[in-house]
């Protein structure tokens, strides 16, 4: 069978950046979630094929620790310091810029900030929160924003929803912009589709942009975001995937595959 047509781009391939909710995975449900077929394997083929691997998620409903702990159990192979995600990238920047937050995140997540000044909040983090997302909690965040002089809401992703086993959810996007909205701010995003995100991750790996292949189900946030800075992206037909999305207004992924073991027996056929 020929090679789709995206495949006579992947000259020069050195890395690649896997989402994972929706690519590795659908997340929830019981057990914690269920391996999409082929995506295990796929993860070990590409790590035998000796090309750079990072996991990019804008998962905030645990600790990246915790996170890497369910997909081992998942049966991944899959370490701490291969995952990008924005707690600790959030972290950073708090304490770079003498930042103390109030968080509205996942209580799973709070961990992350044990070692971040809460005292006197000059900002709010938001995450997803999931059940945390009461109007209480909400109406908190908005007057800690509201009576500051530059109020300054940082946000761990954009995402508008992802898949669980149990059908999609609301994710962090929805609740950053009712906040946006009723302070009359930008929120600062610190997951994808910031590029600042994606540079972080090919940094990490000592890759350009033009060496890097994104895979992700989300085509805003993962594709759109990933092409931004220069790098080639893939959307998945898993995850949160709908078919209206390869007719996306502004966004155009550079290839459709119908899950990660498709697109990785294409690549590893391209650069091997």
């Amino acid at each position: 069978m020929a090679a789709p047509a995206w495949a006579g781009g992947l000259r020069g391939l050195r890395a690649l950046l896997l989402d994972i909710s929706g690519v590795l995975y659908d997340s929830g449900g019981a057990g914690g979630g269920q391996p999409i077929e082929g995506s295990k394997e796929a993860v070990s083929r590409i790590k035998e094929s000796g090309l750079k691997l990072r996991f990019c998620t804008n998962e905030t409903q645990a600790t990246r620790g915790e996170f890497v702990k369910k997909l081992q159990l998942l049966g991944f192979d899959v370490s701490e310091n291969e995952v990008i995600a924005p707690a600790p990238a959030a972290c950073r920047i708090l304490q770079e810029r003498g930042l103390r937050p109030h968080l509205l995140v996942h209580e799973a997540l709070v961990p992350e900030f044990d070692r971040i000044d809460k005292m006197n909040p000059n900002c709010v983090v938001i995450g997803d929160a999931a059940e945390n997302f009461t109007y209480s909690n909400m109406n908190k965040a908005f007057q800690v924003l509201i009576g500051l002089q530059k109020p300054l809401l940082i946000s761990l992703g954009r995402g508008r929803y992802y898949k669980e086993t149990d059908g999609l959810k609301l994710d962090v996007g929805v609740y950053m912009k009712a906040l946006e909205y009723a302070c009359d701010i930008k929120a600062e995003v610190v997951g994808k589709p910031s590029r600042m995100f994606f540079l972080s991750a090919l940094e990490d790996m000592g890759v350009e942009p033009h060496q890097a292949l994104m895979i992700g189900d989300d085509i805003v946030n993962d594709v759109g975001g990933a092409q931004q800075c220069g790098m080639r992206a893939l959307q998945v037909r898993t995850g949160k995937y709908r078919p209206c999305d390869e007719q996306h207004p502004e966004v155009t992924a550079d290839g459709y595959v119908n899950n990660l073991a498709e697109a990785v027996d294409v690549i590893l056929q391209q650069v091997n």
